[in-house]
């Protein structure tokens, strides 16, 4: 008997503690007491679905209480969809408090893609600022300025789907900076109004097709950088250089090889000299050994080149040291 009571009671144990597993009776009880009245099998059919029911509950009661009427089934589905539910409800809160149309459709929708709904919203009612990195910028006297800007933006609810992100935000304005500094005549005139750069950048509507709407730019900081103009002159220069001496290099090797081949011709031109002048002395004997040369016309010849040797040593001692004829010997 004792034996079976105590079987008895162990099944009975066993049986609630499976109730209780696939039952979440007190999650019914705290959802009733909060004035959401959902069916108990309902409950069961979420285990089932392998949707945790506090996971759609908690949420569900926090829009009740907050006056929101969201339909269960929607929660289920957005969980189910991979979405945050008690993320999408507490936006859903915070944009009715906030006086912010936004549906649950629009909610889930942004959750689902990716973005913080919860953020935007707190966005939109808070306006965040964006700091940009130090953006290098050249004015047309080659002065460069670095400057810094914050941006105000507010999160566009209706953009969000589809919107770009801060990036975009940032890229836009670092190119409002550049093209304005870029197209001041001298560095000293952004220095004087750097809020030049705030209205170009405003005037160009940079949040077109972003999730955010820019409230305002405001130049943080603007320093003075390199003298860009000079270091590019400097350059320029040291190419130049480098152009004129290759030239002048390419110059000197064309000389040195004209050089080289006129002195080929000179020993060319030597050389038959010497074979010319080895000539005549057979020449002469031919001459004289076919009688068109007598004796007397060759001592006349030799006349006439001793007398050419004498005039041309006189000549060479003359240049050499003396003063020539005619020359003033007075300092």
């Amino acid at each position: 008997m004792d034996v079976s009571i105590l079987i008895i009671a162990g099944a009975a144990l066993i049986f609630l503690f499976i109730f209780f597993s696939v039952v979440p009776v007190g999650l019914w009880i705290s959802a009733w007491a909060a004035g959401v009245r959902v069916p108990l099998i309902t409950l069961i059919a979420m285990r089932l679905r392998r949707v945790p029911p506090a996971r759609v509950i908690h949420p569900l009661i926090k829009a009740t209480k907050a006056g929101l009427e969201v339909p269960l089934d929607r929660l289920e589905a957005h969980y189910l969809a991979g979405g945050n539910v008690d993320r999408v409800v507490d936006a859903l809160i915070a944009a009715e408090k906030a006086g912010i149309s936004l549906t649950f459709d629009r909610a889930a929708a942004i959750d689902l893609a990716g973005r913080d709904v919860l953020e935007a919203v707190q966005v939109s009612v808070n306006p965040k600022v964006i700091q940009t990195p130090m953006v290098a910028a050249v004015a047309k006297d080659g002065i460069q300025l670095l400057a810094t800007a914050r941006i105000t933006v507010r999160a566009n609810i209706e953009r969000l789907v589809g919107g770009a992100g801060e990036e975009t935000i940032i890229a836009r304005v670092g190119e409002g900076i550049v093209t304005t500094i870029g197209s001041a005549t001298s560095h000293k005139d952004v220095l004087e109004n750097p809020d030049l750069i705030s209205k170009t950048v405003l005037d160009k509507g940079l949040d077109a097709g972003t999730a955010f709407e820019i409230l305002s730019v405001d130049i943080a900081d603007v320093d003075v950088g390199k003298n860009i103009g000079a270091q590019l002159q400097i350059d320029q220069a040291e190419a130049d250089k480098k152009i004129a001496q290759a030239r002048a290099e390419e110059r000197r090797a064309m000389a040195v090889a004209a050089e080289q081949e006129m002195r080929a011709k000179v020993e060319e031109m030597r050389a038959k000299l010497v074979e010319a002048q080895a000539e005549i002395p057979r020449a002469m004997a031919e001459a004289l050994k076919s009688g068109n040369m007598g004796v007397m016309d060759y001592y006349h010849m030799k006349n006439i080149e001793a007398d050419t040797e004498m005039r041309d040593s006189i000549s060479r001692a003359t240049r050499g040291g003396r003063p020539e004829a005619g020359e003033d010997h007075t300092e």
